[in-house]
């Protein structure tokens, strides 16, 4: 079936947004009065969400007394500086724009709520070029559950037959082969040491964005 539309996970595929994540870890603890640790400690669990962040940061146990306010300082610093470092990973810029040539459709589906994603993809110049954007607000039950991709394919009109859904976490995958699209891992984005990407079950998997324009080409090739 013909390829007509590309959608995206956010963080750890379309962009890289640890660096943001990384600045306000280091910020509260300074603010705590404790040293600053290894950037890689918080890189390696930026898939796990706040929660993850906040305690590989402070080496606390969720449940510990104090952890929640924590979180929710962590998510309020985070509302003032989601779109300071964050950036197109390398080789993306290209990719989109190959997309756009091939008048294809692409969006992101992702985890991550609408309060903090919108702000990014403006401040990135991506708003008016994304078809969709669906956060964990737009839907009932998220990623890897198929609804949040089945949302942005009703949306957009399309069979999701007819996308290719593109991801760094086995969730993704998961939800993209529920919903019935093709799937793509990615090795570059935010993949936990002990995780292998090689086992999520992807259509295809790949190193750099770069490699994704010879699946894309592929994909148009063989339709």
């Amino acid at each position: 079936m013909q390829l007509r539309a590309v959608l995206f996970d956010m963080d750890g595929t379309l962009l890289d947004t640890a660096p943001d994540f990384i600045a306000v870890c280091q910020a509260m603890l300074a603010a705590h009065g404790r040293a600053p640790i290894d950037d890689q400690r918080i890189a390696d669990v930026v898939s796990g969400g706040a929660r993850a962040m906040v305690a590989a940061t402070f080496d606390m146990d969720p449940e510990a007394p104090g952890f929640e306010t924590l979180r929710q300082e962590f998510l309020d610093r985070y509302q003032d500086h989601c779109a300071v470092y964050s950036r197109l990973y390398d080789g993306m810029p290209e990719l989109l724009e190959s997309i756009e040539r091939a008048n294809l459709i692409w969006g992101v589906v992702t985890n991550k709520p609408v309060r903090f994603a919108e702000p990014i993809m403006q401040q990135l110049g991506l708003a008016e070029r994304s078809a969709v954007l669906v956060c964990p607000d737009h839907v009932t039950n998220s990623k890897p559950d198929p609804e949040p991709l089945l949302l942005a394919c009703s949306q957009l009109g399309i069979d999701p037959a007819q996308v290719l859904f593109i991801g760094d976490d086995l969730r993704d995958i998961e939800s993209g082969r529920a919903a019935g699209t093709k799937t793509a891992a990615v090795r570059y984005g935010y993949i936990h040491p002990e995780d292998n990407p090689a086992h999520w079950g992807a259509d295809v998997i790949v190193d750099h964005p770069r490699d994704l324009l010879a699946v894309l080409d592929r994909a148009l090739c063989s339709c």
